[in-house]
Formats: C-alpha cells, sequence, structure tokens
C-alpha cells in the first residue's frame, strides 16, 4: 500500500467517457492550470459563481477543493454572506448548509 491520497474517480467518465476525459485535461487540466490566477483564487470564484448559480450539487466538491486550495472557512462563510445580497438570501442558506456539511467531513477526516 502507499501513503498516496486517492486521486477520486472522475464521476462522469463510467458512462460518458469523453465528458470525463474533457473534465479531466481541458477544465482541470488547461483551465485550472493557466498562470494568470492561482488555484485559491479560481476556487473562490468558482465557488462564488456556483452559489450564486444555486448548483448545490457542484458546490460541495468545489468547497472542499478551496479548502485544499487555501481558501479558509471563514472565506468561504464570507462569501456566502456577500451574496445573500446579490444572490439571494435562499441561495445563501443552501450554500451554509452545504458548507456545514463540508466543514463537518473535513473534521472527521482530518480525526480520522
Amino acid at each position: 500500500m502507499t501513503d498516496a491520497p486517492a486521486v477520486p474517480k472522475n464521476p462522469f467518465s463510467d458512462i460518458a467517457p469523453a465528458l470525463g476525459k474533457y473534465t479531466d485535461k481541458v477544465l482541470f487540466g488547461d483551465v485550472w492550470k493557466r498562470p494568470g490566477l492561482s488555484p485559491r483564487d479560481r476556487s473562490l470564484i468558482t465557488v462564488a459563481s456556483l452559489i450564486s448559480g444555486y448548483r448545490i450539487n457542484e458546490m460541495p466538491g468545489h468547497m472542499k477543493r478551496a479548502l485544499d486550495n487555501g481558501v479558509t472557512r471563514d472565506e468561504l462563510i464570507e462569501t456566502i454572506t456577500h451574496l445573500a445580497f446579490y444572490a439571494g438570501w435562499p441561495t445563501a442558506a443552501t450554500a451554509v448548509g452545504i458548507a456545514r456539511k463540508v466543514f463537518e467531513q473535513a473534521d472527521t477526516e482530518r480525526r480520522g
């Protein structure tokens, strides 16, 4: 066994191999590795866009990625609070619930 973290399986590859390939190679390869923004900044922008667009399926994974890329929990919560006035209160309330679960999962993984 190795101590290296397991690479998460692409959620599209089993049923939509081309979409999985584009996600891995283009989105998380080319787009996320462009030098104009840091991964931290890309994560914050992505999370803000997902909150504003009420993309609840994608929020948990990108919130976790944001934490891994150096965005703090306080910054995520401040982003949600700020967006309540631009994207709507219900949208922010939903994002808080998602953030809570992401934080709890991160705490569990850290202790585990």
